[in-house]
């Protein structure tokens, strides 16, 4: 069985390795701050554990692991202040404890240093990781491009919308897990199952965080409740409840997905009560079901030891059915 503790006291112990604390201190301070403010550390984690199962002597994987989390962690910086949000894992995010420009020019930093952790590697590897790491950024990037059009569009389909989580979260999911494959050097076809586990894997974690972002609890969530509906994200939620609600709701939700009030809390409720009646968190989970299933598929099909599959496939459950 994965001894996930194992996996996760490395890196935090090689996070607090890391030497953040520069000049100039309004540069730093901030990259200081947002990777050590907590949080899953599922990708790290994932790029740890990949290594592993090919390797065991996941160490090697680390420098890939603070690539992965600190690259992460400025996608956050800055989605952050494209949401104007206020709380990143129940605490101030970056720009509002700092400032916009502040926000901006610590992120661009982080993406720098992110690239900076390839360095530790023999060249193939380096080439692999970068390459890999790469083309990640980029459809990150389109992911969050999308993410914004549809607040505008009013024609967005369910297809779109999974295109748009695929970019903008899940392949940052598998290509943890590949680098962690890269690292320990095993065949490009293993890597690939591992990548595609990662993938729908990832596209699952996305649905479940949609999900919580209504019906999660706020003490435990990190982010503000309903975040979602105040910025008027066609999420799953929303697509499949226009897909399947009686007029009266459709018009309701095409009406509240059309403002932006001082006080949300009305709109926050309204918006929950109609995503309720129309059994919108049962076919949330469904779907989260069905991805997750998708993902084992790709998992069975790795040659690694029964054990290794066991662990990943309990992990990947764990994750998608959290409550919190």
């Amino acid at each position: 069985m994965l001894d996930l503790s194992k996996y996760q006291e490395s890196f935090l112990t090689y996070l607090q390795e890391q030497d953040f604390k520069r000049e100039p201190n309004n540069l730093y301070a901030p990259v200081d701050y947002i990777l050590h403010l907590g949080g899953k550390r599922l990708r790290p984690v994932l790029t740890l554990i990949a290594c592993d199962v090919f390797k065991q002597s996941f160490e090697e994987a680390l420098p890939a692991a603070m690539a992965v989390e600190t690259f992460h962690n400025f996608t956050l910086v800055h989605d952050d202040i494209m949401d104007e949000a206020p709380l990143r894992r129940g605490k101030e995010t970056v720009h509002q404890k700092w400032d916009i420009n502040t926000g901006i020019l610590s992120g661009d930093a982080m993406l720098i240093l992110a690239y900076q952790y390839f360095e530790n590697y023999k060249p193939v590897v380096f080439q692999k990781l970068a390459k890999l790491f790469s083309k990640t950024a980029l459809e990150v990037c389109d992911g969050q491009q999308l993410d914004v059009d549809f607040e505008t569009r009013n024609d967005v389909t369910i297809e779109e919308y999974i295109k748009m989580i695929t970019l903008k979260t899940s392949v940052l999911v598998a290509a943890a897990l590949k680098m962690g494959a890269i690292v320990a050097e095993a065949d490009e076809e293993q890597s690939n199952h591992l990548y595609n586990f990662g993938l729908n894997l990832g596209i699952a974690f996305q649905l479940q965080d949609d999900y919580l972002d209504t019906f999660g609890n706020p003490e435990t969530f990190g982010k503000q409740i309903g975040g979602d509906i105040i910025e008027n994200k066609k999420t799953f939620l929303y697509l499949k409840a226009l897909e399947v609600a009686n007029t009266e709701d459709k018009d309701k939700l095409l009406f509240f997905y059309q403002q932006k009030p001082e006080d949300n809390s009305i709109k926050i409720s309204e918006v929950t009560r109609i995503f309720e009646r129309n059994d919108i968190p049962k076919l949330t989970s469904d779907l989260i079901k069905e991805y997750t299933e998708k993902s084992f598929e790709f998992l069975s099909q790795l040659n690694i030891s029964k054990e290794a599959k066991k662990g990943l496939r309990l992990f990947a459950e764990n994750l998608m059915f959290r409550k919190v």
